[in-house]
């Protein structure tokens, strides 16, 4: 039953993600714990997010973990997973258990387990946690809790400590100093009474959209993708905000529309916060994306002497590599980034703050510097397709993209990468990647284009290959 995805084990609330479930998850991540703990902390911070019954699941947790002898500390109220993360650091608690289901909807729930450093648990941390959720369900484990949501668990405001970080990492005189107008779309989440009030603080003058409690979402993903922050475009549209910033349901991706509506892409947001922090703020560096992740991060790392990760999907793999050297900003297609000296785990908060400081700082909008960048760097058209295919045909198609092609249609393919999926590198910077989803019987292609002509190509080309 527990099974562990990109981003932690999602489930649909009273059919998947139970409270029975709950408890089994948790005393696996407990066992987990009891063999690999090195250092005298027994604390294990958790959070929730704004979805149904969130706190009480967290309490069923919170009560498992304590008769294994941890000792769990509550956040106060719903949290963005960003902050929890800063939580463990700055505790140096043993790691953390999170509550949400981020932009799925509403419907569901999820398990987020995050080490002692902050970062979502690598893969060979969750197999472990789910061998021990296996075998406890073979051995019929059980546990007697005391009625759903009258467990007693310590609490923790962790707001103020974050705050302090976050103020740290951003140039907060120059927003003071901007007085921005910005259009604020927090999606019934937890970034509410984070990114407003910090910009507040700063001195934005705010409006904001759908920043009360609602665990259906008002019936909407909360994604905020180009339609999610539509309401937000269409207010910019009439003049009333230079900016509008989103966050998904946990606060940890992003959206940005800029000053004439246009909803940027996560991919532009990333290169636009590598210009911004090696340009106006002079950090040194490298930079991490993954492998689907826009090359126009590489334009533009290569036009400031900035060297280059690539990694698999999933943001545990570029928080990795932020600890193990500096990285200036780390992010990836789906709307995860952080920086330099901060957790290794996406901040939404953080990336919409970064985006008002740029605009404040050069006193433009976001979409004439992408301009001025593409100037250098040529334009970059990119595309995601999901391509549903029959499950009897999976594996031979698979086997057919794993072998190596020469052709994606009239492209010639320069080089074939495999650190996740299969990567098609072509002439003048295109490229295609190919994904297999894990749960539903589609793949996921990637398509970088130079131009509108060639992306339509490419598009046609790949419908072509996975028919």
């Amino acid at each position: 039953m527990i099974k562990f995805g990109t981003s932690g084990w999602r489930g649909l609330i009273a059919r998947d993600f139970t409270f029975d479930n709950v408890r089994l998850a948790s005393q696996a991540i407990a066992q987990y714990l009891l063999e690999v703990q090195n250092h005298r902390s027994k604390e294990i911070i958790l959070g929730y997010d704004t979805r149904f019954l969130g706190r009480d699941f967290s309490l069923a947790a919170a009560e498992v973990l304590a008769a294994n002898g941890f000792c769990p500390m509550l956040c106060d109220r719903d949290t963005p997973t960003p902050v929890i993360a800063h939580t463990i650091r700055a505790r140096k608690a043993l790691g953390g258990i999170n509550m949400t289901a981020s932009h799925n909807p509403a419907e569901y729930q999820g398990l987020k387990f995050s080490t002692s450093n902050g970062a979502p648990a690598h893969p060979e941390v969750t197999r472990k946690i789910e061998v021990h959720a296996a075998r406890l369900e073979e051995q019929n484990w059980g546990f007697k809790p005391v009625p759903i949501g009258t467990f007693k668990c310590k609490g923790i405001d962790p707001q103020p400590d974050y705050f302090k970080q976050i103020k740290r990492l951003i140039d907060c005189d120059t927003l003071r100093k901007a007085k921005l107008k910005i259009a604020v779309e927090l999606m019934y989440g937890t970034g509410h009474g984070y990114l407003d009030a910090l910009l507040g603080d700063l001195g934005a003058k705010l409006t904001l959209f759908h920043n009360e409690l609602n665990p259906l979402f008002g019936g909407h993903h909360p994604e905020p993708s180009a339609e999610g922050m539509a309401e937000v475009a269409a207010f910019i549209r009439q003049g009333k905000a230079q900016i509008g910033l989103g966050l998904d349901g946990d606060a940890d991706r992003f959206g940005i529309v800029d000053k004439d509506g246009t909803w940027l892409t996560p991919n532009q947001v990333l290169a636009l916060a590598l210009y911004h922090l090696k340009k106006n703020r002079g950090w040194t560096g490298a930079v991490v994306r993954t492998v689907p992740t826009s090359h126009q991060v590489d334009a533009v790392a290569e036009l400031l002497g900035v060297k280059v990760h690539e990694t698999p999907v999933g943001f545990k793999y570029i928080g990795a590599l932020m600890e193990s050297e500096p990285i200036i900003v780390g992010g990836e297609e789906s709307g995860g980034l952080s920086v330099k000296g901060h957790v290794p785990e996406k901040d939404g908060i953080l990336a919409c703050l970064l985006m008002a400081e740029l605009v404040a700082t050069e006193r433009k909008s976001l979409g004439r510097i992408l301009k001025d960048l593409e100037k250098q760097t040529g334009p970059f058209y990119t595309e995601r397709i999901n391509v549903s295919i029959r499950p009897d045909t999976k594996d031979s198609l698979l086997q057919k993209l794993g072998a190596g092609l020469e052709k994606i249609g009239t492209f010639k393919v320069q080089q074939f990468v495999t650190t996740d999926g299969f990567k098609y590198l072509l002439p003048d910077h295109e490229w295609v990647a190919f994904r297999a989803s894990g749960t539903e019987p589609l793949v996921r292609c990637y398509i970088e284009a130079k131009s509108t002509a060639h992306l339509q190509k490419l598009r046609r080309a790949c419908r072509r290959l996975l028919a």
